[in-house]
C-alpha cells in the first residue's frame, strides 16, 4: 500500500511540475507587434531581418528578463484587434502615446518625444511654413498613424486639401511620394528625417509641426499591469547603465532617449 501511494504522488508531482514547465515555456515567448517598414524604429534589411531602434532595444530587455520575444509584422491599422485579441502582447514600435489609444493600452513611461512634420520631393513647394499652407495639396500619410487621426480629426484641415492619400505603410507612402502621386507627406519626425537620409536627393524635410507634439512609449494591453511594470524596470536600467543611450547613438548617432522619473 505505501508503496502504491508513493508512486501515485510521483507520479502526481510529474504531472504538476510538467504543466507548469510547459505554461512556463508558453509565457517565456512573448510576440512583440510591429510594422516592419517602419524605419528606423523596426524594418527588414537586405537579409530580410527585421532590424531597428526599438528592436535592439527590445531584444536587450528581453535577455536581460529572461524571455524570449518573437517580431510579429502586423497592419498598423489593426494594431487594436492585433493586441486586444491576444496575437501580441505588445506594441513596441514608435508608437505615439494618445488618449484614443489609452482606451485599450497602457503604456511604459514616454522614451522619446515624436513630433509630425512635412516631407516634400526635393526642391518642391519650399513656400509651405503652416499647415494652412497645405491647402490645394494632395496629402498622404499611413493608415492608423497620429497623423492620420490628426486629419481625420480636424475636418476644415482635411477638407482644404485637393485629396488625402492614406498608404499601408510608410515604405508605400515615401514611393507614392517619389514617382508624385501625392504634393506633401505627414509623417512622424523621426521617420521623415530617416527616410530623408536614407532617399538621400530625393526629399526633403519641411520644419513644419502639425498638430500638437507627442510622445513614443511601449504599449501593452490593459491587463496586462505586471508586464508593463516588468519590462519598464529592466528598461530604466538600460537607461541608468547607458544602454539605451547607446543603441539610440548606433541608430541616430545622438541620444535621443527621453529620461523619466
Amino acid at each position: 500500500m505505501k508503496k502504491f501511494l508513493l508512486t501515485t504522488l510521483l507520479l502526481m508531482t510529474a504531472v504538476l511540475f510538467g504543466c507548469g514547465n510547459d505554461e512556463n515555456s508558453d509565457k517565456a515567448a512573448l510576440v512583440v507587434g510591429l510594422d516592419d517598414e517602419y524605419a528606423p524604429f523596426g524594418f527588414r534589411d537586405e537579409n530580410s531581418q527585421i532590424v531597428g531602434f526599438d528592436v535592439d532595444v527590445a531584444k536587450e530587455v528581453a535577455k536581460r528578463m529572461g524571455v524570449k520575444f518573437e517580431f510579429k509584422p502586423i497592419n498598423w491599422s489593426n494594431k487594436r484587434e492585433e493586441i486586444t485579441s491576444g496575437k501580441v502582447d505588445i506594441i513596441w514600435n514608435g508608437c505615439d502615446i494618445t488618449d484614443e489609444r489609452k482606451e485599450y493600452l497602457i503604456y511604459s513611461k514616454p522614451y522619446m518625444d515624436n513630433r509630425q512634420i512635412l516631407l516634400v520631393r526635393q526642391g518642391t513647394y519650399q513656400d509651405i511654413r503652416t499647415e494652412g499652407d497645405l491647402e490645394g495639396k494632395i496629402v498622404g500619410t499611413q493608415a492608423g498613424s497620429t497623423s492620420e487621426n490628426h486629419v481625420n480629426d480636424t475636418p476644415a484641415f482635411k477638407n482644404s486639401f485637393k485629396e488625402f492619400k492614406v498608404y499601408h505603410n510608410f515604405k508605400d507612402a515615401f514611393n507614392a511620394l517619389d514617382k508624385g502621386e501625392v504634393d506633401v507627406l505627414i509623417c512622424d519626425e523621426i521617420v521623415g528625417r530617416y527616410g530623408a537620409v536614407r532617399f538621400a536627393g530625393k526629399f526633403d524635410v519641411l520644419e513644419v509641426t502639425v498638430g500638437t507634439p507627442c510622445e513614443i512609449g511601449i504599449a501593452f494591453r490593459k491587463d496586462e499591469v505586471e508586464l508593463r511594470d516588468r519590462v519598464q524596470k529592466i528598461f530604466d536600467e538600460m537607461i541608468k547603465d547607458g544602454t539605451a543611450a547607446k543603441i539610440s547613438e548606433k541608430w541616430f548617432q545622438a541620444d535621443l532617449i527621453k529620461h523619466v522619473k
